[in-house]
């Protein structure tokens, strides 16, 4: 029988910003001020960070919202990508994200509800080992955790987008509302105000800091050396302000996509990024830079609730980025799998994830995503993914905003209800700043860069046996 099942439009514009909010928000920041303060070793640069992660997330928001409006479709920037250059770069977005970009995150935030769960409930942590080899590949409590749920959400999802929205609409507005709650608190109860001081009286001296076991060291910055730091300082900022564009990915349930889309990516990125600089501002009040640097496990939310609440400040933080991580892997498992959906349609993914199930939802797709993202659980490592993951984004995100300016030429007279906010300035403004930074990063984080390229060009030998595969079947 022909499946009947099709996308129903029941997402508003506060829904789409709620998306845009929360899954933007997992762990990261709660964590990452930690690695960029021992990069740049003072608060002005530490907030400086922050406000450009924050400005080049905002123009990259408002760039996508023109494309939101001329594509209201499923898929979102593979959508885009493939109108823009064509079949082939769309694949190579839909192969990296599936590959790593989407599961990868979904793994990362995942495992991050297991970390932090594992503070509270020591059984289920990372350091209750259940299974493995001395030294070697091992499966903890902390990984089966992130795993289950990872496959609860999955199974939610499957029951229908109103129930990802009503999760999204809860755990959102948790989250915003416990982030708000310790910047405030954070500057009421702070009983020292001289830290704020000290941190400001110096707060344009850069340097490294690094931490032995007796002794922490400071190298002065200036000049290159400072503009690298910041550049490699600043993938943590970008990766906690990443997957602002999941909600474009469900434009085929949004109401008036042509205008929500738009909205809800703009409203978000900037209330996220005004979070985010709160949330540092606070660090800066409680903490002096050293301190918020050599954080315990870089758990830096942590080491200022301690000093703000007291002991009961680790149950706090706890609870609240248990909150966010799983509201945030909500939005990224119900978002993702509507771009396998789309590509399975193109022809260019398994067959059976372009089916919609009983409730209007790709339930095929979502568990394909689950099971890959399972997998990349049992890799266990929040901060190798994180590094892996950005690079790659990057390059999409430069690729897709570039297409801005082609589809300008080639399809000048598709209707656009919104046009890009600062045109062409603020959009080859993102190009320049985001190819620096990956440059950047290709030459002094290459680890965790190059693989990322080399799944990239993996996908384009997988494209051309697809698309041949695909003429041999249609004869």
């Amino acid at each position: 029988m022909e499946n009947k099942a099709h996308f129903h439009r029941s997402l508003t514009l506060l829904d789409g910003t709620l998306m845009v909010i929360g899954s933007m928000i997992g762990s990261g920041i709660f964590i990452v001020s930690s690695d960029i303060a021992r990069n740049v070793g003072s608060a002005g640069w530490l907030i400086v960070v922050w406000l450009i992660s924050g400005f080049i997330t905002l123009a990259a928001a408002l760039s996508y919202g023109e494309l939101s409006g001329m594509y209201p479709h499923a898929g979102g920037q593979y959508v885009y990508l493939r109108e823009a250059f064509g079949k082939l770069y769309g694949f190579l977005y839909g192969w990296a994200f599936f590959a790593v970009i989407q599961t990868g995150t979904i793994a990362a935030v995942g495992v991050a509800f297991a970390k932090f769960t594992g503070y509270l409930v020591p059984a289920l942590g990372e350091d209750n080992i259940l299974m493995g080899t001395k030294g070697g590949f091992h499966i903890t409590a902390a990984q089966l955790l992130g795993i289950g749920i990872i496959v609860l959400l999955t199974f939610l999802n499957t029951r229908g987008v109103k129930n990802g929205k009503w999760i999204q609409f809860f755990f959102t507005f948790a989250k915003i509302a416990a982030m708000a709650a310790l910047v405030i608190f954070g500057f009421i109860w702070a009983k020292d105000s001289s830290v704020w001081h000290a941190n400001w009286d110096m707060a344009w001296m850069a340097k490294k800091i690094t931490a032995t076991t007796d002794v922490i060291t400071h190298e002065g910055l200036s000049g290159g050396t400072l503009v690298i730091a910041m550049c490699v300082a600043m993938v943590g900022a970008l990766f906690s302000s990443d997957a602002w564009n999941n909600v474009t990915f469900i434009a085929g349930e949004i109401k008036r996509p042509e205008r929500n889309i738009g909205l809800s990516l703009f409203i978000g990125t900037l209330v996220v990024t005004l979070l985010y600089v709160s949330m540092n501002m606070m660090y800066v009040n409680v903490l002096s830079i050293t301190e918020i640097a050599n954080a315990p496990s870089d758990r830096v939310a942590l080491a200022a609730a301690l000093k703000v609440f007291g002991s009961v400040g680790t149950t706090i933080i706890a609870l609240m980025i248990m909150v966010s991580t799983f509201g945030c892997n909500n939005g990224l498992i119900l978002s993702g799998a509507r771009v396998y959906y789309t590509m399975a349609n193109d022809g260019l993914f398994l067959p059976a994830a372009k089916k919609l199930n009983a409730k209007g939802v790709p339930g095929i797709a979502l568990w394909m995503q689950c099971i890959w993202a399972s997998l990349l659980c049992l890799s266990g490592k929040y901060g190798d993914l994180l590094d892996f993951i950005i690079f790659t984004v990057l390059l999409f995100y430069i690729l897709t905003i570039a297409g801005l300016f082609k589809l300008r030429k080639t399809q000048p007279d598709l209707p656009r209800p919104y046009k890009a906010f600062g045109y062409p300035v603020i959009p080859l403004l993102y190009i320049l700043l985001a190819s620096f930074i990956c440059v950047i990063l290709l030459i002094y984080k290459p680890t965790y860069t190059w693989p990322g390229l080399i799944i990239v060009i993996i996908g384009i030998p997988i494209y051309f046996a697809v698309q041949k595969r695909s003429k041999e079947v249609n004869g």
